[in-house]
């Protein structure tokens, strides 16, 4: 039997972050009670003392890692998060994952391994990695160089995401063991969604297509460890080679409603002048 949202209690980890402060305020719109996770209040991914206090009386927690769900050190941190959480008694666990990323299978697969009840829930790029993050500034200035080339991505929005995990949240069994995979409702190019985003703040906006290595110079030089920066060109030179341009029907399929388009996203983030500069 599910337990009363009302009764609910979940451990939104990254709470401060894209998807988890839309997980939380989901959470709280159902009715469930929200214990955020971010180090704000006490809990920091990488500080295992942090976790037992944290998990503590919650019915069910979202997992999302601060770097990347298939950065080395992702599965083994997920994995003892997880077996921490079973040990407590929380009793289900919910991972953010990346669609086609093949990084992400051991962390997938410790969350598995673990004992939990769990759900992986797969994303496609998010429509407000636009918005917030480091793609911002370069489109303030008017141009967005990025290693994409001309491959077409389902832009997600975030808020489809969240819906999707407090669904499954609620829904008890009925989504266990489920891996969910989600993604806007068409496919656009990394040039297209800039078009569309020019379109909705009437400014002149270009896209400069590099390769992953050049992508890679450019974040070296502003700082990015380098560790970071071998990681995020392979990552780049796999998950943009095209095999994510397809649809997934996991927002329709959990919520029943077609996913938020992103010219709804572009038009919505340009009225909150997030691209002014």
């Amino acid at each position: 039997m599910t337990k009363n949202t009302r009764d609910m209690t979940v451990l939104v980890t990254g709470a401060t972050g894209r998807t988890g402060s839309r997980v939380a305020q989901a959470a709280r719109a159902a009715g469930l009670t929200v214990r955020p996770g971010s180090r704000a209040t006490g809990f920091d991914w990488h500080e295992p003392s942090t976790w037992a206090r944290a998990l503590a009386g919650a019915d069910a927690a979202y997992l999302a890692h601060p770097t990347d769900v298939g950065a080395p050190g992702t599965a083994e941190a997920v994995g003892a998060l997880a077996g921490e959480a079973v040990r407590v008694g929380v009793r289900h666990l919910v991972l953010l994952s990346s669609r086609g990323e093949e990084q992400a299978g051991p962390a997938e697969e410790a969350l598995r391994a673990s004992g939990a009840r769990w759900t992986i829930v797969r994303a496609a790029w998010f429509s407000q990695n636009f918005s917030e993050g480091p793609l911002v500034e370069g489109l303030r200035h008017g141009e967005l160089v990025f290693p994409a080339g001309e491959v077409r991505e389902p832009f997600v929005d975030v808020r489809d995401i969240a819906d999707v995990v407090v669904a499954v949240l609620t829904g008890g069994e009925r989504f266990a063991g489920r891996e969910v995979a989600v993604s806007g409702p068409r496919l656009l190019s990394f040039r297209e969604a800039v078009a569309e985003i020019a379109a909705a703040t009437g400014e002149t906006l270009t896209y400069t297509p590099v390769s992953a290595r050049e992508y890679g110079e450019v974040l070296a030089g502003s700082g990015v460890p380098a560790g970071e920066v071998a990681f995020l060109v392979g990552l780049f030179e796999s998950l943009l080679d095209g095999r994510n341009a397809h649809l997934s029907d996991g927002v329709r399929e959990i919520l029943g409603r077609p996913p938020r388009d992103f010219t709804d996203f572009a038009r919505e983030a340009a009225a909150r002048g997030t691209w002014k500069g």
